[in-house]
């Protein structure tokens, strides 16, 4: 079969076999391209691309996939803590094979029903979403929460978007580029002015954290997505304003839901995100230009769709 296959700098497509062992054999519908997928060839992962991707079962049933696999078996994997998985937890496109491929075979634990209304092309949206989620519940947002976020990139607005479904009475939104802007406007929220109870930095840089502490309130949650390297933290302003500084990894389950369920549904329930997020379809044979066109975010870009 085709697949796609880190080759830093860039990527290639190759011939490999199909994918044998345990799990439930997926068709491979679309896979999306993650800032992390790029971040991945910088680290030189030589992997098999892609952690955002929905397919279809040889049953018919349409399914979203879990890019980060617990073992299933230790204590936190049992409390549906999978993404602080005691033994170790595998990535999919870094650690382990990903999927941008024509086939995948995953663990039946780590697979979603799409419902109604979302279709399977389009949801991949559902992993990059539920980053989204478990960041908004790490900032236990719900309502009375006031939430701004640093970044609209395609998990900012899907951070956002997660927001109002879990009834934040106010949301804003700090864009960069003017379709990032046209995007927030597009959900109905506004630019941040400051003393936010909770906010979500997806910007990854240095300035973006800086920045949602700045625009934190005193005693306020800052929920980082972004994984650092050697940066100057804004200690003393966080210490200054008592503000809480949380990573937030991945996604799991809250109160007895998984997180991949809850966004699927939003994202089924709110078809504008997925006209919104997904500006360019690539066939997999051009997987190349497809990671050429995904590194340069000003350009209108959200999400890169690779198709087998």
């Amino acid at each position: 079969m085709r697949a796609v296959r880190n080759a830093p700098p860039t990527v290639e497509v190759v011939e490999v076999d199909e994918p044998q062992g345990d799990g439930e054999l997926i068709r491979v519908a679309a896979t999306g391209i993650c800032a992390s997928d790029l971040n991945y060839l910088d680290y030189g992962s030589t992997q098999i691309a892609g952690h955002e991707f929905a397919g279809t079962l040889e049953d018919g049933t349409a399914v979203a996939v879990e890019a980060i696999f617990g073992c299933g078996a230790c204590a936190a994997c049992e409390q549906g803590n999978y993404n602080r998985c005691h033994r170790g937890v595998q990535g999919l496109g870094m650690t382990d094979p990903g999927g941008m491929c024509e086939w995948f075979r995953a663990p039946r634990r780590a697979l979603v029903p799409l419902p109604e209304g979302l279709d399977v092309a389009d949801a991949f949206l559902v992993e990059p979403a539920s980053v989204a989620r478990h960041a908004c519940h790490m900032g236990a947002v719900g309502p009375g929460t006031r939430v701004a976020v640093v970044g609209a990139g395609a998990i900012g607005i899907l951070t956002a978007a997660s927001a109002q479904a879990m009834d934040a009475p106010e949301v804003a939104v700090e864009a960069r580029h003017p379709h990032q802007h046209e995007a927030r406007e597009r959900l109905g929220v506004g630019t941040p002015t400051g003393d936010y109870d909770v906010v979500v930095e997806t910007g990854g840089s240095e300035s973006a954290l800086h920045r949602a502490v700045e625009l934190a309130r005193p005693g306020g949650t800052v929920v980082h997505l972004g994984v650092y390297g050697a940066i100057t933290w804004p200690m003393q302003q966080a210490f200054m304003k008592e503000v809480a500084l949380r990573p937030s990894l991945g996604y799991c389950g809250h109160h007895g839901r998984r997180e991949f369920a809850e966004s699927a549904e939003m994202l089924a329930s709110r078809p504008d995100l997925v006209r919104m997020l997904v500006t360019h379809r690539f066939p997999i044979e051009d997987a190349p230009e497809a990671f050429r066109v995904a590194k340069d975010r000003s350009k209108g870009v959200f999400r890169v769709v690779v198709v087998p």
